[in-house]
């Protein structure tokens, strides 16, 4: 295609030609014939310059955390032994990351590469399509531009806040509590009757440094059994729990889920995931992440299908997380039926909206059901924890005795 410049250059060799003839000049009309076909005779070596070019793009980390900076490079091998123009490169961004990335490639000699970057920031949790990457060729003289597209994408896995559920983020709730917490829900996964000494390929994490310290040598905790405790992360995605996708009850939901989640395999469980849209299925550190990071909110408004899958994966050497919103009067005996097969079980609720924000009435309503939902499932043998959108959960997670919800929020 000819640029505005080929285009007057083409213009201008056909007023060369014409006032050639009429002054019958024929040294200028071999000028001005050259002059027109100058821009497609640079079309024709941009052509061909264009099957021998080749783009390759890499990114610093393909799955992060909210708010990390990642560094999207991209190599452009030219590979043809002779050098090319600049090139205009374009890469096309979701909208939520921004604008399409536009970079100028100088020169590239021939059979030669040269590289460019640009980063993202991305904010929210979800997988990102980043590509196509277009490249516009031109000849030296910018008299004509081809544009090439390249089909290769490469996905960015952006997962859920994960916190730090190991310190207490204030000292006056009771640091301990966090830890004694941990361990009454994942008990089974610290179970050991023996240890022996350490060999190459162990699991760190299994270290005993009571008996370290004792004897001077690595020592690693034997399990009683090669069966492995199992934990449940369940989360009640419906919108008429938690709200829409992107709501803050929703996010909040699926980074203490995430949380709780990551902390089971750390302790040493095999991890499960199950959800209001899907049975519960055994799943990888890394799958587990992935499935958040991709998970949306689910239309249904009833809970039965929700506990049926609940039901089918009970187990009394499972350990139960459920993370959902106050569940209705009306649906609590059911929820705590269809639990009653798993072994330790925490709730943690999560307010479909910040009770601060509604009117008097409506907060009484809302913190009212929230507190029959704790005090039922705790009579029921539950752990329960309850959070407004805008609270983090490391900041309840040390707390021994839930305050009186309508002062704690």
């Amino acid at each position: 295609m000819l640029t505005g410049r080929g285009v007057a250059v083409f213009v201008a060799g056909l007023g060369l030609w014409v006032a050639a003839r009429i002054v019958g000049s024929p040294g200028m009309e071999v000028v001005a014939i050259g002059l027109a076909a100058l821009p497609f005779l640079a079309a024709l070596i941009v052509s061909r310059g264009t099957r021998r070019v080749a783009v390759r793009r890499r990114l610093s980390d393909v799955r992060v955390v909210p708010g990390a900076r990642v560094t999207v490079s991209i190599d452009v091998e030219n590979r043809s032994p002779a050098p090319t123009s600049f090139m205009l490169l374009e890469d096309r961004l979701p909208p939520s990351l921004g604008r399409p990335a536009r970079m100028v490639v100088s020169g590239i000699p021939g059979r030669g590469t040269q590289g460019v970057s640009y980063t993202v920031l991305p904010q929210e949790r979800g997988r990102y399509r980043l590509g196509p990457v277009t490249l516009d060729l031109s000849d030296p003289f910018a008299l004509t531009r081809r544009r090439m597209d390249f089909d290769e994408q490469e996905d960015l896995l952006v997962t859920p806040e994960i916190e730090d559920l190991a310190m207490s983020p204030d000292a006056a709730s009771g640091s301990n509590f966090g830890a004694s917490r941990a361990r009454q829900l994942f008990r089974t996964g610290q179970e050991y009757y023996t240890m022996r000494e350490y060999q190459e390929g162990d699991d760190l994490r299994r270290i005993h440094w009571a008996s370290v310290a004792r004897t001077g040598q690595l020592m690693i905790r034997q399990d009683e059994s090669t069966r492995r405790a199992n934990g449940l992360v369940f989360l009640d995605n419906r919108a008429v729990s938690l709200g829409q996708v992107r709501s803050p009850a929703f996010e909040r939901a699926v980074s203490v889920a995430a949380t709780l989640g990551v902390l089971l395999a750390h302790r040493g469980f095999s991890l499960r995931f199950g959800s209001a849209e899907a049975p519960a299925t055994p799943m990888s550190e890394d799958g587990f992440l992935d499935a958040l990071a991709a998970i949306g909110h689910e239309s249904g408004r009833t809970i039965g299908p929700l506990l049926a899958r609940l039901r089918a994966g009970a187990s009394t050497d499972t350990s139960l997380v459920l993370v959902s919103g106050p569940p209705a009067a009306a649906e609590l005996p059911p929820l705590i039926r269809s639990a009653s097969g798993f072994g330790p079980k925490l709730a943690v609720l999560v307010y479909p909206v910040d009770p601060n924000t509604l009117p008097a009435e409506r907060q009484v309503e809302m913190e009212g059901r929230a507190t029959q939902a704790r005090l039922a499932l705790t009579r029921a043998g539950w752990d329960c924890i309850v959070l407004p959108p805008s609270m983090r959960l490391n900041q309840r997670w040390h707390t021994p005795q839930e305050r009186p919800l309508a002062r704690s929020v």
